[in-house]
């Protein structure tokens, strides 16, 4: 099969995976809306773009991981999650991972800590508008008065009484500014990058528009017309909310539909680093268990689990990690695989050794 037809059949496949799960959201939002009663019609296109959003986020994600790389290596993290194996020596290593990579992200700590703050708010404030804006848009969730007089209200999951609360108490003032509390987040991680953006030499270096600003400004007009709306309501009386609304829509539509084909897709991929992350401590602690005694291949494992650099002995990363990477430059069909085994440093030393002696010494 040629590597054309291997990509359009690559593309079918993901096209009609990405329709069917778009189907079961549509089938789902008839469900949990109790066949469309509780469903709000103002709200018809956010729930078209939820929708192409599924679509297209599944659509790329399947066609992500067909390339050889992503193939394996999210073999490899899916097979360690799912590992009894695994989950006996370290119960607690996929909890962990899972809230360091994708919770708090500290990796992004060791860079920055002003960008890792800033990152924080931006992820925990979007992180908290779609759990509300979601099952609202899709009618799952619905908020009614208890009494037809009083304060009090019923917070309702897919027409089953979930909790009742005043709407003057604290806890129903936070239930109805969830999404003004996400704003302020978002504005302040947004405003940090965008500043940087503008003032970093690093980071104005490489930057493209559409790709580094357009989601920052998505973002935050998305944030300034959510909070101008509640500011219309309750310091103008209304004034201009129609217009703010129709702005407001227009760049949530705009976002959701740009979002699995601009970098916001990191959001999705990001999951597949908790697997490979898992992948390479799990490696780790197989090898330390196996010291002092010997490996399943018959070395002794005193060397440790790292795999040492071919020229200098220093360490690269785990042995498993490493033949990983050789069996994906083998699957592209890269010759040179052998590389893999060699640290940056001595990559560099040896590229400008050829260089010196088959190249600058012909002249």
């Amino acid at each position: 099969m040629t590597i054309d037809a291997e990509a359009r059949r690559v593309r079918t496949r993901a096209v009609i995976a990405a329709a069917g799960l778009s189907l079961v959201l549509v089938v789902a939002i008839v469900l949990g809306s109790r066949g469309l009663r509780d469903f709000d019609s103002a709200l018809i296109p956010y729930t078209v773009a939820t929708v192409f959003l599924t679509f297209g986020v599944a659509y790329r994600y399947l066609v992500w991981i067909s390339a050889p790389a992503a193939r394996r290596m999210f073999r490899k993290g899916l097979g360690t999650v799912f590992s009894w194996r695994n989950f006996r020596r370290a119960p607690t290593a996929l909890p962990r991972m899972a809230a360091t990579y994708l919770g708090f992200q500290r990796f992004l700590g060791a860079r920055s800590h002003a960008r890792w703050i800033a990152h924080q708010a931006m992820f925990w404030g979007c992180l908290l508008a779609v759990a509300i804006t979601f099952p609202l848009t899709w009618g799952w969730f619905t908020f009614t008065g208890s009494s037809a007089t009083g304060p009090g209200y019923e917070m309702r999951v897919w027409g089953f009484k979930v909790l009742g609360f005043s709407s003057s108490s604290l806890f129903g003032w936070a239930m109805y500014h969830g999404l003004d509390l996400a704003a302020v987040l978002v504005i302040g991680g947004v405003g940090f990058f965008l500043w940087r953006r503008t003032r970093d030499r690093a980071a104005t270096t490489g930057q493209r528009f559409g790709y580094d600003f357009l989601p920052l400004l998505a973002l935050l007009t998305i944030s300034v017309t959510g909070l101008l709306l509640t500011f219309s309501e309750i310091c103008l009386h209304g004034g201009g909310y129609q217009f703010l609304a129709v702005v407001h829509m227009i760049s949530v539509v705009f976002t959701l539909v740009y979002l699995p084909f601009g970098k916001f897709f990191h959001i999705v991929q990001r999951p597949a680093a908790v697997g490979m992350q898992l992948f390479k401590h799990s490696a780790v602690t197989g090898a330390a268990a196996t010291v002092g005694g010997a490996t399943p291949g018959g070395s002794s494992a005193e060397s440790g689990p790292l795999f040492p650099c071919r020229r200098c002995g220093e360490p690269i990363d785990t042995a498993p990690f490493v033949e990983n990477l050789r069996g994906t430059m083998r699957d592209l069909r890269l010759d040179f695989d052998e590389w893999a085994e060699y640290c940056p440093r001595c990559k560099r030393v040896l590229r400008g050794g050829a260089y010196l002696q088959h190249v600058k010494r012909g002249f």
